[in-house]
């Protein structure tokens, strides 16, 4: 009877311990703290998440397809540092920055999807290269200092509409129709099988190839899109830009529901939730009054925690073989 119950418990915390993790997070801030549970503070981390919700949205579809793009944060960095520097050289307008920064993106997406796809190195070893190449030139580059943008374009960072920071709804434009190509479209339905089973994809005649390759360049561009807002909100692109993104984006997505596994999950119902409670949890922090160091504890447990349910769920976990041991 006891293992039957221990069976029901970890089942329910595989499929509801987000939720569960949420509320009381949740509650325990907006108790202890004074200012977490009003809608000011609720909206700056909304701006906060952005970013990382962005740049989260591309991985997401790279993990789904059955691989992993831990180049995100290096890829957000470069990008924007060349961009930052050809506008305080050139002084090009913000609309043609932003241009070159995406395709930057792009380009580097692509790089990686060469290396994975054509060169067939495991992307698991091929992004951990060029994460740290990446990252390698980009200090080159801009001698590991920060590169301020121009006056007239610092504001952007500040804009709001109405009472609601752009930053926010640019988010959800972004968001938005990448839930829908993932959701609604040949393409999505493509890299949840590729997830699911790439060899079975294989043969049953799917373009496995060209849709990897399109996830990674897709991820690029939604890395240099990151970028391109965090760097907006700080007015400048900083050394540690995209600094560990790769790693809280990939447990953002993994306690929002998709599986490292691949083939399982939505980008909107994953990403958003998950980029949210780590920024809930940076805030409510900030607002305790925390040691800043302290929320890379509380980090690293998460994403432990996020790593350890999505094993469980994909039947690989610990605990999950001991209760059918002994039933």
């Amino acid at each position: 009877m006891s293992g039957l119950r221990l069976r029901a418990m970890a089942e329910f915390l595989s499929r509801r311990g987000f939720l569960v993790v949420f509320i009381i997070v949740f509650l325990f801030f907006s108790v202890v703290t004074r200012h977490f549970f009003e809608l000011e503070n609720i909206l700056n981390i909304l701006s906060a998440m952005a970013p990382l919700a962005i740049s989260a949205a591309g991985l997401a579809l790279v993990v789904m397809s059955g691989r992993l793009d831990i180049s995100i944060g290096s890829i957000a960095f470069l990008s924007c540092a060349i961009g930052a520097l050809l506008m305080r050289a050139s002084g090009l307008s913000p609309v043609l920055t932003a241009l070159i920064v995406v395709g930057c993106g792009a380009l580097l997406g692509a790089v990686n999807a060469f290396i994975v796809i054509v060169l067939r190195v495991n992307s698991l070893i091929a992004t951990l290269s060029t994460m740290i190449a990446y990252r390698g030139i980009a200090l080159q580059l801009t001698d590991a200092l920060l590169v301020q943008l121009p006056p007239d374009v610092r504001f952007i960072g500040n804009a709001r509409l109405g009472p609601i920071p752009v930053d926010i709804l640019l988010m959800f434009l972004v968001v938005i129709p990448v839930h829908l190509l993932q959701s609604r479209t040949v393409f999505g339905r493509r890299i949840m099988a590729m997830g699911n089973d790439i060899s079975v994809a294989r043969r049953l005649g799917l373009p496995v190839d060209l849709a990897g390759f399109n996830t990674f360049v897709l991820s690029g561009v939604l890395a240099s899109l990151g970028g391109i807002l965090t760097t907006i909100q700080n007015g400048a692109v900083s050394p540690f830009l995209g600094s560990g993104w790769e790693f809280t984006a990939l447990a953002a997505i993994v306690v929002g529901g998709i599986s490292l596994l691949g083939g399982r999950g939505t980008v909107f119902f994953s990403v958003l939730p998950g980029a949210f409670i780590f920024e809930m949890i940076r805030n409510g922090l900030t607002n305790l009054g925390a040691n800043p160091y302290s929320y890379r504890l509380v980090g690293g447990v998460v994403i432990f925690a996020a790593m350890y349910a999505d094993a469980l769920k994909s039947g690989q976990g610990l605990t999950s073989r001991i209760l059918r041991s002994r039933t």
